[in-house]
């Protein structure tokens, strides 16, 4: 009966607990109050009293076109306006950069020294927190155009804008040193090339012209030697034939003297005697057969005989031989070879030379000035900001209230359950 009862009377139970437990949280509200003052006036000397932290950030966009046309006209560096500014990005995030800037600019990072770590140290964790580069998202489509950005977070004694806006333009002022410098390696070059092609050139031009040279007196040589030739055996050929005219006149004038005929003769003439003419005798004789040399008479032989015995040289007898000396007079001297020696200024005769002339005195006499050169346009500089993004006042104080609250009401649930404990156990024995 005692059980029945007491299932019965646990709901009226339930309730008459919640409402002591309402009434017992009424009862605690000056402690709940307390921990909810206490906690929210940790979290406001916490966003009152903590160190500022701001943002800052700076953007940058391609340049125009027209700003890098001097570099693009000296015909030796291309570069887009696209590729300059992913250069600048690449130095803005490069760690070497941002450490030299920092040894350049050691007043700016004054602040953020502390007594156990080097400026080095002190340099790495600022870079590893402070600095986050800003790229377009590839997956959206509505970017319109490419960028490279650079975001800095610092504390309030540290001059972020300046710190910024002096890393970008040191960041640019490096890339035009790169840049300046690769333009130079780059037109000294292609100056080492312009000359190694002219003194190829010179090279091979002199060989050209001693291999002409050289053709040229093989050609004389052989043609002297073949009219030297053919003169020797002319010679001999004209003496054989004046050795040969010599023994036919011996012989005729042998068969002159036997016959007796001292003066020119004919056939008909030699079977005559010699009788008294008395009237003028006109003789006229036709034969189509030679006549025999020793017709001509004793005397002509003899006289041809002695000429021809006395002669020194039969070149007069051969037109020929006038022509051999006139070519070999005209060997003696190559005019050829004489102009191709006397060339003052060989270079004149080198083909592309005076092209490759040009484009070196081009090289030599580019001024680009690099150091005004924009890579990039700032789309966006460092400005400072108008409220810090650390610590979150607002936030802050709502969490520390609600946190309070919370606290205090479990510190109130945990005191009236402590306090319950007792009281059941009592009544559980009673029972």
């Amino acid at each position: 009966m005692n059980a029945i009862s007491s299932v019965v009377q646990q709901p009226a139970n339930d309730e008459v607990d919640l409402a002591a437990l309402f009434h017992s949280l009424w009862e605690q509200k000056r402690l709940i109050a307390l921990v909810t003052a206490l906690i929210s006036m940790m979290a406001a000397a916490y966003a009152f009293l903590a160190t500022p932290e701001y943002e800052v950030q700076s953007v940058l966009r391609p340049a125009a076109i027209k700003d890098l046309d001097a570099l693009s006209r000296t015909g030796v560096y291309k570069l887009t306006p696209e590729q300059a500014m992913q250069r600048v990005g690449a130095t803005l995030e490069s760690y070497d950069t941002r450490l030299e800037f920092f040894r350049a600019n050691q007043g700016l990072f004054e602040a953020l020294r502390q007594p156990n770590r080097s400026l080095e140290q002190t340099f790495e964790r600022f870079n590893q927190e402070a600095f986050k580069m800003l790229l377009p998202d590839s997956k959206k489509a509505g970017n319109l155009s490419s960028f490279v950005g650079i975001q800095l977070t610092y504390p309030q004694d540290v001059d972020g804008v300046a710190l910024l806006n002096g890393l970008v333009e040191y960041s640019l002022q490096v890339e035009r040193e790169r840049i300046a410098a690769d333009l130079a390696v780059v037109i000294q070059n292609r100056l080492n090339q312009l000359d190694a092609q002219m003194a190829a050139a010179r090279a091979s031009y002199e060989a050209s012209k001693e291999a002409k040279i050289a053709k040229l007196l093989e050609a004389d040589n052989l043609k002297r030697a073949d009219l030297q030739d053919e003169l020797k055996a002319l010679r001999q050929q004209l003496k054989a034939q004046r050795d040969n005219r010599v023994a036919q006149l011996d012989e005729a004038i042998r068969i002159a003297k036997a016959l007796g005929i001292s003066k020119p003769a004919t056939p008909s003439s030699l079977g005559e005697g010699e009788r008294m003419a008395q009237g003028n005798v006109i003789r006229t004789e036709v034969n189509n057969q030679q006549i025999p040399l020793y017709f001509m008479g004793r005397e002509a032989l003899e006289a041809e005989r002695n000429a021809l015995l006395q002669r020194r040289s039969d070149d007069f007898t051969a037109p020929r031989i006038a022509q051999i000396a006139k070519e070999l007079r005209l060997l003696a001297n190559n005019r050829q070879i004489e102009v191709l020696n006397k060339r003052e200024n060989e270079d004149l005769f080198l083909k592309d030379l005076a092209t490759w002339r040009g484009e070196a005195a081009r090289l030599r006499n580019l001024n680009v000035d690099v150091s005004s050169l924009k890579l990039v346009s700032i789309d966006q500089v460092a400005l400072e900001p108008l409220h810090p993004i650390k610590p979150k006042k607002a936030l802050i104080l709502t969490l520390g209230l609600v946190l309070g609250g919370m606290l205090g009401l479990f510190i109130a649930l945990l005191g009236n359950m402590l306090r319950r404990k007792p009281e059941t156990l009592a009544l559980a024995h009673t029972a």
